[in-house]
């Protein structure tokens, strides 16, 4: 592909202003390919990773739309967000409001970022004090919408980003809806960008978007060789000694650790604490301030191990990350290419490690179908088993998936041999009612 510089593009200087602040010099495949369309007006459809300069993409084609037809942020006495950008994590929301801060600096444009779990009243004043461009997740967006704190007749540019993680949350009916009550199809410059154009997202397009251009964007590699992969099978009741092992023997600078559960991610940052290493968390449930504080303190090295689910981790970017460790293997396989995607960026070296646990071993076939490898497996020898310290608080365990298995990832023999339940077993016969003991 040509290679297009950001210089030759016919953006206004305010635009460029901020590209040059932000040292982008020329197009990645997504920005050279979207821009051009976008530029001249034309809806797009665009499939692109997390990484990939997506988000710089349709930041710069929304500035150019505004500054080009400059108006008043209202409609009637309403006001009126010229450009709606919608996401589905207030992580990624709030990373598309830092990029769009620096890259809109000089525009003079007013940016206002709003989703849950933070003060509600204070989002509302910074919206009726005025805006130009709205980032916004689709819950609290549609909550103020309903509250008539802004009108949609005004806007001019409407960009969906992870379309297809959208549709994972549930949050279809929620697009569909900001959909019907923005201004025409035909009236507005629309983006959505998705890790996959299938057939569900292309619908979608083409139900609520004017003749959109589908715009593809294949990764090289799903995996990058900078990412160096281990797998190790482990029983659910050795997996945190294991991990202690680990964590000693690997010496991570800065480790990323993933569950699937808010009450695994709770219950390993307590026994991590316990065992003195210095670990936060975060999950669904956590208060949005309390997540970006911890976030903050794990980007600046003050936290080294962060503990987090999935739902959490959209939009989670961070450099330096040393190591991930997927204590849970994920059940689906996107979401392991997306965690071990958080380390060896900008060329940096990482590893990524998985425990395969009975629980969770059957996802293990799916995510290999999709990488089309074997994920390398390692044999820990029992000095790899570090014993916590006495008092560590206990996991509750989430009842198992499939058979017992062994560390070896075999099934495990039934202790009884297999011929059901050992006799004397099972619930003790009800006393008679009004019995007493004796």
């Amino acid at each position: 592909m040509e290679t297009i510089d950001f210089e030759s593009l016919a953006l206004p200087e305010a635009v460029l202003q901020g590209i040059r602040d932000a040292g982008f010099k020329t197009c990645t495949p997504i920005q050279a390919k979207s821009l051009p369309i976008t530029l001249a007006g034309r809806d797009v459809a665009g499939q692109a990773q997390t990484g990939t300069g997506k988000t710089a993409a349709f930041l710069i084609s929304a500035f150019t739309q505004l500054l080009r037809n400059p108006k008043e942020s209202k409609h009637g006495r309403w006001i009126a967000p010229r450009a709606l950008i919608i996401a589905p994590t207030r992580e990624l929301a709030i990373q598309i409001e830092k990029d769009a801060l620096l890259l809109g600096k000089h525009t003079g444009l007013k940016i206002v970022c709003v989703y849950g779990g933070v003060d509600y009243e204070k989002q509302k004043e910074k919206i009726q004090s005025g805006v130009d461009m709205l980032i916004a997740t689709p819950g609290r967006f549609i909550d103020y919408y309903k509250q008539k704190f802004f009108s949609l007749k005004a806007v001019e540019v409407l960009i969906i980003d992870e379309a297809d993680r959208m549709f994972d949350m549930g949050f279809i009916s929620d697009i569909r809806y900001i959909f019907r009550n923005t201004t025409k199809y035909n009236e507005r410059l629309t983006m959505l960008y998705s890790a996959t154009l299938n057939h569900r997202v292309m619908e979608l397009c083409y139900e609520h978007m004017n003749d959109p251009v589908p715009i593809k964007i294949e990764p090289e590699k799903i995996v990058v060789d900078e990412v160096e992969q281990i797998l190790y099978h482990v029983g659910s009741d050795e997996k945190f000694k294991l991990l202690l092992g680990l964590m000693k023997q690997e010496k991570g600078e800065k480790v990323l650790i993933f569950v699937n559960t808010k009450m695994v991610a709770e219950g390993l940052e307590a026994q991590l604490k316990y065992n003195g290493y210095n670990a936060a968390q975060i999950s669904g449930d956590l208060h949005q301030r309390k997540r970006t504080s911890t976030l903050a303190r794990f980007t600046a090295g003050d936290v080294q191990v962060l503990i987090a689910t999935d739902v959490a981790s959209r939009g989670l970017h961070v450099d330096d990350i040393t190591h991930v460790i997927n204590y849970d293997l994920p059940q689906d396989p996107e979401d392991y290419i997306h965690r071990i995607g958080r380390t060896a960026r900008a060329g940096k070296r990482g590893d990524a490690i998985s425990l395969a646990c009975e629980d969770y071993v059957e996802a293990l076939e799916r995510i290999e179908e999709m990488l089309k490898a074997k994920i390398p497996v390692a044999w820990p020898d029992e000095s790899l088993f570090l014993e916590e310290k006495p008092g560590t608080p206990k996991m509750r365990r989430r009842r198992p998936v499939g058979p017992p298995r062994n560390r070896d990832g075999t099934i495990r023999a039934p202790r009884n041999g297999g011929r059901g339940r050992p006799s004397g077993g099972g619930r003790p016969p009800r006393r008679p009612s009004g019995s007493r003991k004796s």
